[in-house]
């Protein structure tokens, strides 16, 4: 394995897109959730260190092997054509020892929670591996995208509950996560479809084709109805006022997409971070006023 060039601290910088917090916020959200959802709005201070530092490196190691995995796609996408290991500063063999050693840091942090967890952070992990060369067999990565980042959601339960047995609303928090990962990556996706469509990569975007927008559309009132059920579940006055606040925040992006169309959907990716976080708000006020 080649271990040249290594790049410098820039390069990884990139690499690792600490540029791009919008993905950071995407996996914390479902893991808060979780802890949150779980705990009655207060998480223990240990839970809450193990995976805020776990989301950081979990979210970057994620974008590192999907860098590796399309070294070869990645020149030839107008989007994507100067990051750094397809522009060659940084090596495949570098990038992916930086890939281990990150995942080795977060499994020294898992291994302070429980045999359970722990357990789950190897699904998890294998979730997160594998997800950057699904692109080459389904139309549909983005489901396991949805999969691996509301995984986190689960684990976070299993630390503060002890198990995923006791509840739908861990199992509803993943599935939630799945449609909405599906919706804003979709609309994210809607701008590489034509270097896509030339170089053989599969997509959700691609699949709709010309109902793209309203599959988006469709996917995220799926998610609403999911986090409702899981609500309901839970109960608790604030966290019924934090799904009311990220149910018309998801459909004021809704109706903005549908307005505006494809051109407005990577702003609708950027945006969606959001309807996770009054969701969390929610169990936040439950946990301090309820």
């Amino acid at each position: 394995m080649k271990f040249s060039p290594v790049g410098s601290a820039s390069d990884w910088y990139r690499l690792l897109r600490i540029d791009r917090p919008v993905g950071y916020w995407l996996l914390l959200w479902p893991t808060l959730w979780g802890l949150l959802a779980a705990s009655g709005g207060a998480p223990t201070l240990k839970n809450l260190i193990i995976f805020g530092c776990g989301v950081l490196l979990m979210r970057s190691a994620g974008c590192v092997i999907n860098d590796f995995a399309d070294r070869d796609f990645d020149p030839h996408v107008e989007r994507t054509k100067t990051r750094p290991i397809a522009a060659g500063v940084i090596s495949p063999g570098a990038a992916f020892v930086g890939f281990l050693l990150m995942m080795l840091i977060a499994l020294v942090l898992v291994s302070q929670t429980s045999l359970l967890v722990i357990l789950l952070a190897v699904v998890g992990a294998v979730l997160a591996g594998l997800y950057p060369f699904l692109k080459r067999y389904t139309h549909f990565p983005q489901a396991w995208l949805g999969m691996a980042f509301g995984w986190g959601a689960v684990m976070a339960w299993a630390a503060e509950a002890g198990t995923v047995m006791d509840s739908p609303a861990p199992w509803l928090l993943f599935a939630a996560n799945i449609c909405w990962a599906l919706s804003y990556d979709t609309a994210y996706a809607f701008g590489d479809r034509e270097d896509d469509l030339k170089i053989g990569v599969k997509s959700a975007a691609i699949w709709f084709g010309e109902r793209a927008v309203a599959g988006v559309v469709a996917l995220a009132i799926m998610v609403l109805l999911l986090l409702g059920f899981a609500a309901i579940s839970l109960g608790g006055l604030w966290v019924m006022y934090g799904l009311c606040a990220a149910t018309a925040l998801q459909l004021y992006l809704c109706l903005k997409l549908l307005r505006e169309g494809e051109g407005w959907g990577f702003t609708f990716f950027l945006k969606s971070h959001w309807v996770g976080a009054l969701f969390a708000s929610g169990f936040v006020l439950q946990g301090l006023l309820g």
